[in-house]
């Protein structure tokens, strides 16, 4: 068996340089590859320790920091299945997807722990974890040897599970390989031009797969090293660009950053790659951005799935409202309903196939199925075009998916929770452009009784009280009715459409 651990990439540099430095923290101090290599280790000895064996899932939600970093390289070395997890899920979200993943063990914050206790299943170790590795996980570290020997593994080998949504908008796991994560990041430090020289100004959260397995993974196999923000905050970016080689973003971030009177050519002078990805990045930010700055920021197209598909050229033409050409080893093509390929300029299915897709999904084999074409390619349910230079654009979601600041939100998860208020008959969600964020989350909702309908707080704190706050409807319209086509479907794009109408009764407006 050839050893396709992806580990094995950051090792590379390790022997070439151990003291190289890997992070540098808000605080001004530089944690060394060996650091992270000896810390890493310590803690695969620790899950060993606690009972993992290879291939059990390891769930993680926690806040970006160094030592989280090194927990799922801990992972990744021994052989775990690496679980992360959205620090705004609610205990409701997390209890489904805990038992839907039966996780070895579930790390949680150091103020979580009584939460964890009511939600973890039976089978499941829970462990609090801080930012310096803190907490009741650290009385097993202190156990153990920090030697440790990282297993061979082959490239199909689970190294994480991400959850999604289908149509239905009940998540489900994908499962991510070895070799996808080493196939995508050592295919884009080549098509970006990334070295040991770069500087990566990192303030994407890392349980999403931008943030981790774009960003992060790509320094680590690069030899970079990352300027470690523990959040977007606009004014600590424009303080950190200066020092930096590349950075990476979703839109929000882009939009926010021009509000600063502070951006500006001579503050990104050192800095070579500006990344969008995530969501759909405007044509108007794009020509903003570039006015500012003098740099055309580089959109890129993956999702969890299929982690990354297409990126504009780091030289050539950087198309605004484009997020570029297939990247090596992708096959992409435009779709029709019945799966056939669609000429250049025709709007269709997204279709795609190549190494750094998903192997499946978790436990699911006919979702898995129903996802893949008879010859091997993935539907990705996002509509699109490519044209007549091999440039594709993105016009929608087939799946009415919501992207709200680079988060996905799935319209079905929003309507079950409103549905179930007395007051409610029936509930739609769609999304609508919003300045800030890309996308918000509007509820359309039909009153039981027309004399007494909800009001804007019901609806707003019910949602605030079960799901993540970037669910949560910015806007609340009452209606009479929903539209619908013959077969009873809600027509979602005529309710897109009505936003603009003034007569629409609005419970409440943008929060």
């Amino acid at each position: 068996m050839t050893d396709a651990n992806f580990y094995r990439l950051f090792e590379t540099w390790l022997q070439l340089e151990p003291t190289g430095a890997v992070f540098e923290l808000e605080t001004g101090e530089t944690l060394t590859r060996e650091w992270l290599h000896v810390l890493s280790g310590r803690y695969a000895n620790a899950l060993r320790r606690s009972g993992c064996a290879t291939g059990d899932r390891v769930a993680v939600q926690l806040e970006k920091s160094a030592h989280a970093f090194a927990l799922y390289l801990a992972c990744l070395r021994a052989g775990f299945c690496y679980l992360p997890m959205n620090t705004a899920y609610r205990p409701a979200e997390l209890a489904y997807l805990l038992q839907d993943a039966q996780p070895a063990v579930f790390f949680t914050g150091l103020t979580a722990e009584a939460l964890a206790a009511e939600i973890v299943p039976a089978t499941t170790k829970a462990f609090t974890f801080g930012p310096q590795g803190e907490g009741t996980f650290a009385a097993i570290v202190e156990l153990v040897d920090p030697t440790y020997r990282t297993i061979e593994l082959s490239g199909s080998a689970p190294a994480a599970l991400l959850y999604t949504s289908g149509t239905t908008g009940r998540p489900k796991g994908a499962l991510i390989s070895h070799g996808a994560l080493s196939y995508s990041a050592q295919t884009l430090s080549e098509l970006w031009g990334f070295s040991a020289s770069d500087v990566l100004l990192h303030t994407l959260p890392i349980f999403h797969s931008h943030g981790l397995f774009i960003s992060f993974n790509l320094a680590l196999a690069s030899g970079a090293r990352l300027l470690l923000q523990s959040k977007f905050d606009a004014a600590d970016v424009l303080k950190a660009l200066p020092r930096s080689t590349v950075f990476m973003g979703v839109p929000t971030y882009y939009h926010r950053l021009l509000t600063s009177p502070l951006l500006n050519s001579d503050r990104c002078r050192r800095v070579r790659l500006f990344v969008s990805g995530s969501a759909p990045l405007s044509a108007d930010v794009h020509g903003q951005f570039e006015a500012r700055t003098g740099h055309r920021i580089l959109e890129r197209y993956g999702s969890t799935e299929a982690m990354i598909l297409c990126s504009n050229p780091l030289e050539g033409e950087r198309k605004p409202s484009s997020v570029g050409l297939p990247i090596p080893g992708v096959d992409l093509r435009i779709s029709g309903s019945s799966d056939e390929v669609l000429k250049a300029g025709t709007i269709g299915m997204i279709q795609a196939r190549g190494p750094g897709l998903f192997s499946g999904y978790w436990n699911r084999p006919d979702q898995t199925r129903e996802e893949f074409t008879a010859d091997g390619f993935f539907r990705t349910g996002d509509l699109g075009f490519v044209d007549d230079q091999g440039y594709v654009s993105i016009t929608g979601r087939a799946k009415d998916l919501i992207i709200s600041g680079g988060y996905n939100v799935y319209p079905a998860e929003i309507e079950a929770v409103i549905d179930e208020m007395p007051s409610v008959q029936e509930s739609a969600v769609v999304g609508a452009p919003h300045p800030d964020f890309g996308e918000c989350v509007v509820a359309f909702v039909i009153p039981s009784d027309k004399e007494l309908p909800p009001t804007a707080g019901e609806v707003i704190q019910r949602v605030k009280d079960r799901l993540a706050n970037y669910k949560v409807p910015k806007q609340v319209v009452v209606v009479n009715e929903l539209p619908r086509n013959t077969m009873g479907k809600v027509m979602k794009k005529e309710l897109r459409s009505s936003l603009a109408e003034p007569s629409r009764r609005l419970v409440t407006g943008a929060q």
